[in-house]
């Protein structure tokens, strides 16, 4: 491998057609080039490089690659107005003939990066000719189903976070230091989760994350939802994922596509945070490269899963045709032995959760909260404003792989209210409530006075559960703030507490019910 001593970095700049100069950072060995290009296009500073969650682009360099890390539209030290995603498929384009045409470059590139930095991998006109390989992480191409929603509800926190982050961003750009300090301030103390709607209108009110935040996340027509060109979905591409990652189900979608039009994705997901990796991702990274850019030729599986409960890898899941009902007489908020999931009898009972918005369900861990990742949930299964309903011990281990939903028959006693999930292990000889994986569906307006079937989706996963372990389903009307609290109304905002909150009494029909897995079928992945 290269030294350290031996890598250049410099920055340079690309001129669009409309004027517009674009600054990036490059890193290359001293001598020895050409080399192939790995390319990043994101709005967080070049210098950073998403260093948070990947090597440093001197690293790669060291390797034997061009590193080019570029300040979008708009961001950084690039010219002109951000506009997000919709700016980024022509100057994608214009950076990709640029960089190929860099006297270090050999011609071939690949693209890399997370989050933003994998959108910007995936959009350009139709007939743009494809990098000849891409790396997008934790990214997909639906605003509202991939990026800052689900089942009718806001990703509140993760909304809020991630938009004033970029309205800072400008702040600092226009020299607006007091709106800087105003909203780290907000961040540092919680304060933006109840005024964080306010800073980003008076900041940013022209940023994604507003325009998100006034949209109608149960009305899909509303939405942009981005495609990618075919011949870039059939290229060599590398996806990878976290169990724990907000963009799991648009990164799934992503397989899908690129399978649908006939190429062979290659799909990782790990016990991974959307900032929290597991270590040997890097080296996937450049086993993937160091084969599609270099022509080492490595053989891979297609598919890998981490087992959240063996904690060890499989490239064969087993499909799990498993489903429980639920049955309860009426104290499954207060006694853990009354709610009960049973494989093999129907759904039997009455359940009635009290949602108080002064003390609302707070979410823990999994996807969506701000101690995302794995959690002990045993605490909130304690508190009376929680249904649980589990399992007897199991006779022998199971997989559950693929998406955990439910099917029940709710009402409320106000024109507003929430179902927030979770699915958990109790492991054999523990007091520990394992969190597995958690969903949310939100009713607003006349039709939550009526007791209907609901259906409410989860996070996929995929857990192997020993003999003598125990699965518990927790039903709770709040997960706050992984989302904003129902006000039982559709007169005021789901937002944070206020007084114009109602207290709600949700109404669980247990017969009928069916809590089951969407599986993933032969090695293949078929997810809502």
């Amino acid at each position: 491998m290269i030294s350290a001593s031996e890598i250049v970095e410099h920055d340079a700049e690309l001129l669009l057609r409309d004027g517009i100069r674009l600054l990036a950072r490059l890193w290359h060995p001293r001598s020895g080039g050409p080399w192939p290009a790995l390319l990043m296009r994101q709005p967080y500073g070049r210098r950073l490089a998403s260093t948070v969650t990947l090597a440093h682009p001197s690293w790669w360099a060291r390797q034997g690659y061009l590193v080019v890390v570029q300040d979008v539209r708009g961001q950084g030290d690039s010219e002109g107005t951000f506009r997000g995603f919709s700016q980024e498929a022509d100057d994608t384009v214009q950076t990709h003939d640029w960089v190929r045409s860099l006297p270090d470059c050999n011609g071939r590139i690949g693209c890399y990066g997370f989050s933003y930095q994998g959108i910007t991998q995936l959009l350009a006109p139709a007939d743009s000719p494809p990098p000849d390989c891409l790396a997008p992480a934790m990214a997909g191409l639906d605003e509202r189903r991939h990026w800052s929603s689900e089942g009718g509800a806001h990703w509140w926190h993760l909304n809020l976070g991630w938009g004033l982050q970029l309205a800072a961003q400008q702040a600092r750009r226009r020299g607006d230091s007091h709106a800087w300090e105003a909203i780290r301030r907000a961040l540092e103390d919680g304060s933006y989760l109840r005024d964080g709607p306010e800073l980003l209108q008076r900041h940013d009110p022209d940023g994604m994350a507003c325009k998100w935040l006034a949209q109608d996340p149960a009305d899909g027509t509303a939405w942009r939802r981005h495609d990618a060109p075919q011949s870039w979905l059939r290229q060599p591409m590398l996806l990878l994922g976290g169990w724990w990652d907000p963009h799991l189900l648009g990164l799934l979608d992503l397989y899908r596509r690129s399978e649908a039009a006939g190429g062979t994705p290659e799909l990782h997901i790990g016990p991974a945070t959307h900032l929290q990796w597991w270590p040997e991702a890097q080296t996937v990274l450049l086993r993937f490269f160091d084969q599609h850019l270099k022509q080492v030729q490595i053989g891979q599986d297609q598919l890998h899963l981490w087992d959240l409960g063996t904690k060890q890898w499989t490239s064969r899941p087993q499909p799990s045709a498993l489903s429980w009902s639920l049955q309860g007489e009426g104290l499954a908020c207060l006694d853990p032995a009354s709610g009960r999931l049973n494989p093999n009898e129907a759904g039997v009972g009455e359940e009635r959760i009290i949602h108080d918005p002064w003390r609302p369900v707070p979410a823990i861990g999994g996807h969506l909260s701000p101690s995302s990742g794995p959690a002990d949930r045993q605490s909130l299964d304690a508190r009376s404003d929680v249904a649980t309903f589990t399992t007897a011990p199991l006779d022998e281990p199971i997989a559950l792989s693929g998406q955990p939903q439910l099917q029940i028959r709710a009402g409320a006693d106000q024109p507003g209210f929430d179902l927030c999930l979770v699915l958990s292990r109790l492991p054999q000889g523990s007091a520990a409530v394992e969190q597995l994986s958690s969903g949310v569906l939100r009713v607003l307006g006349a039709e939550a006075e009526q007791m209907v079937e609901r259906r409410v989706l989860l996070q996929p996963l995929l857990v192997t559960c020993s003999a003598g372990d125990r699965l518990r389903l927790s039903i709770a009307a709040a997960a706050w703030p992984a989302i904003g609290v129902n006000p039982g109304t559709p007169e005021h905002p789901c937002a944070a507490p206020s007084a114009n909150h109602h207290v709600v009494t949700m109404t669980l029909d247990l017969a009928g019910s069916l809590l089951s897995l969407n599986p993933f079928n032969s090695g293949r992945l078929n997810l809502d």
